[in-house]
């Protein structure tokens, strides 16, 4: 079996690939463009990738492709259709990242509704040792107990940060784009419910129909203007140029991003124009990054592949 990692740089230099040379030949590659794909998989028996399209265009020309393993939970980049006619089995990741997103969603939380920004700044600029005062209370922040915390998306992740929001007090509100009853330990409201009650808004959907823009400016218009939003689910769920203009006029408290409509960032993102904002925090798409996550996510990779090389199914996706 030839094995074509296409996008091995998305894992971390610090992750190791030793155990695939097992299963077969294997060629490794760092990055890979849309046009490079063609040639580089065109005698591959098994392709390893992550964002970069499998569609007709990058795959008609591997005329030995069998295998497509996904190195992430989303298969938004996979013309099921195409590969399904090809007898191409794709696999995916779930779950491998729970913990960590939620820890990423709190340490989001907290840098915003502390104000950790500004107050380290006040003391690396020298400013605190100038103070006449030991304390400097010039931005207020509130405890998180007792606030109402709203879950957009009440999946694995979105259930572990009720469960931590409910251990700091909060009160957990959901809501499911699928309109399905996800808990009976927390209220399932509609949208507009949700944003007008929260003092913190997470999500956490996946990205589909109903979910794209779903966050534009009239929706933040509807949250309280002293609210967060925290968005570690899919990038175009938020309508970067309504949440641009919602920050600038105040009409929500502040906002953190761990994912964007294009990624790396585009320089024409609205978003650039607040970079001097301590109330936008944006992260380069790292919440699922931790090292024991990529660990147990290459460790399901390599077990997929292990399963499908002995013709058993192994979280197959069709679709």
């Amino acid at each position: 079996m030839k094995i074509v990692f296409l996008e091995a740089d998305s894992l971390g230099e610090d992750m190791k690939l030793d155990h695939f040379f097992e299963i077969g030949e294997v060629v490794v590659y760092g990055k890979t463009t849309v046009e490079q794909v063609p040639e580089r998989i065109a005698e591959a028996d098994a392709v390893i990738v992550n964002k970069l399209p499998m569609n007709k265009e990058t795959l008609s020309g591997a005329g030995f492709l069998k295998y497509i393993g996904l190195t992430a939970t989303g298969v938004n980049n996979i013309d099921f259709e195409y590969t399904n006619k090809r007898g191409i089995t794709v696999t995916n990741v779930a779950g491998y990242s729970t913990e960590v997103v939620a820890q990423h969603t709190f340490a989001m939380m907290f840098y915003l509704l502390e104000h950790l920004r500004y107050y380290d700044d006040y003391v690396k600029s020298g400013k605190y040792i100038k103070s006449e005062s030991f304390c400097h209370m010039d931005r207020r922040f509130t405890e998180l107990a007792g606030k109402t915390w709203g879950i957009i998306g009440l999946g694995a992740i979105g259930k572990k940060v009720a469960e931590l929001a409910t251990a700091f007090g909060c009160k957990v509100i959901y809501y499911s784009a699928s309109g399905k009853k996800r808990s009976e330990l927390y209220e399932q409201t509609d949208l507009d419910t949700l944003l007008a009650n929260s003092d913190i808004v997470s999500c956490h959907a996946p990205l589909n129909d109903k979910t794209y823009h779903m966050m534009d400016y009239e929706q933040f218009c509807k949250m309280k203007p002293t609210a967060i939003f925290i968005n570690v689910g899919r990038g175009p769920i938020v309508d970067e140029k309504g949440l641009a203009k919602a920050l600038k006029k105040e009409k929500i408290g502040a906002a953190g991003l761990d994912v964007l409509e294009v990624e790396p960032m585009d320089p024409e993102n609205p978003l650039c124009k607040l970079s001097d904002s301590d109330r936008l925090l944006i992260t380069p798409h790292i919440a699922w990054a931790a090292v024991e996550a990529r660990t147990r996510l290459l460790q399901e990779v390599y077990k997929n592949l292990k399963a499908f090389q002995k013709g058993e199914k192994r979280n197959v996706c069709t679709g």
